[in-house]
């Protein structure tokens, strides 16, 4: 039978990065090109004892269907874990538990955005963000991307020309850049917002693994108004298996949400839920983020010397300050996807930075996982694409 699909299928196309996952059951394939967070990052006793625990005194709890919004306690838990830096979610904000982040950005475009209407996003952004929303037929504007957040004058200009939904955003770290918005741009992100009564989904998936530099307040600490929905992530500090994520923002909001994930899953796994909700309440958390932020920062240290040391002069980046990715620039002479071929002949994976923008613009940079890779993978990694270089002249 040939199936006739939906026009909103057809605007979906399969992420680059999933396909070139697709090669890892090659065990001499090294990848720089996932953002899964590292092996050792997991706090797996943790998962075990309070697992084991639950389920020993209260199996019907944990086995059973439950409330939409999410298990009582961990909405709790979720909300004081924003807050631990600095307010950010407020007392006159309601919050969801959901099946990942990935569940947030198809929600909120399922509930602000008609077929044909605009979304700004960053600019290069998330890929998987970019097919949530255009699944549900919405037109993306891209606003270019600066190493300390997006272009304010072109944000501003598809705020007021083009009266988008809503405005995509990762301040922190971002995927797939790493670049970090400055202080200065959240809070003028946040006006725009205001001024221009276009809402603002800021997605906060990395903000706790920062390695360099001063932690700065999200763009919803300074929203007085309603304007920024916050969503925060546990699949990059605990697990992404459990799949758990937060929402928080205005409670009509909220409600609108519930009711969608009422007909999109009922409820989030609830053993994870628990789980999770001992963690957040009964470990030192600090200490666990602090582990994290040691890991990620002498992988990210180990991968730029190399870099320095085997591709100065031919390959340039910008410095994370957190997160899992390095942007990096190729020479002007090297094609994009014939680095990126060559490297996979090689046995490299790595994305072309074309995957993540709103057009088939030309782009000369791949996005660089750090996290993932072994320090000895990463060495080997560095090598080939220093030989891949010189193959292409360069």
């Amino acid at each position: 039978m040939e199936f006739r699909y939906s026009n909103k299928v057809k605007q979906m196309k399969p992420s680059i990065i999933r396909e070139l996952l697709k090669q890892m059951s090659d065990p001499q394939l090294i990848s720089f090109a996932g953002g899964n967070p590292a092996a050792d990052s997991f706090p797996a006793d943790a998962i075990r004892k309070f697992s084991d625990e639950l389920l020993a005194t209260d199996p019907v709890g944990m086995l059973q269907y439950s409330v939409t919004e999410g298990y009582g306690p961990l909405r709790k838990a979720a909300r004081d874990y924003a807050n631990r830096q600095w307010p950010v979610v407020s007392d006159a904000d309601d919050l969801i538990i959901t099946s990942g982040s990935q569940q947030i950005i198809e929600f909120m475009t399922k509930l602000l955005c008609n077929e044909g209407d605009v979304i700004a996003v960053e600019e290069p952004a998330f890929l998987g963000a970019y097919n949530s929303m255009c699944s549900f037929g919405a037109r993306l504007a891209g606003v270019p991307l600066e190493a300390d957040g997006v272009n304010l004058e072109a944000l501003e200009q598809v705020f007021r020309d083009q009266k988008p939904k809503f405005f995509y955003c990762i301040p922190n770290f971002q995927n797939p850049t790493g670049y970090t918005t400055s202080l200065e741009k959240r809070k003028a992100i946040c006006e725009l917002a205001v001024r221009y009564g276009v809402p603002v989904l800021e997605d906060d998936p990395y903000g706790a693994l920062r390695i360099s530099g001063e932690a700065i307040p999200p763009i919803k600490h300074f929203d007085t108004t309603g304007a920024v929905v916050y969503a925060g992530s546990f699949s990059k500090v605990l697990c992404p298996g459990m799949r758990l994520a937060f929402c928080a923002g205005q409670p009509d909001l909220i409600g609108k949400m519930v009711v969608a994930k009422q007909g999109s899953d009922v409820h989030t796994n609830v053993w994870a839920q628990r789980v999770c909700e001992r963690i957040l309440t009964q470990t030192d958390m600090d200490a666990h983020l602090a582990r994290l932020q040691d890991i990620y920062r002498d992988k990210a240290n180990y991968m730029m010397a190399e870099m320095d040391a085997k591709l100065a002069g031919r390959m340039t980046y910008i410095k994370p300050e957190g997160g899992m990715f390095i942007w990096a620039t190729l020479p002007e002479a090297v094609d994009t996807d014939a680095f990126v071929k060559k490297c996979l002949e090689h046995k490299l994976a790595v994305v072309p930075g074309s995957a993540f923008y709103t057009t088939d613009a030309p782009c000369r940079s791949v996005r660089l996982n750090f996290s993932t890779p072994s320090k000895e993978q990463i060495a080997q990694g560095v090598e080939i694409m220093d030989k891949v270089l010189r193959e292409l002249g360069a």
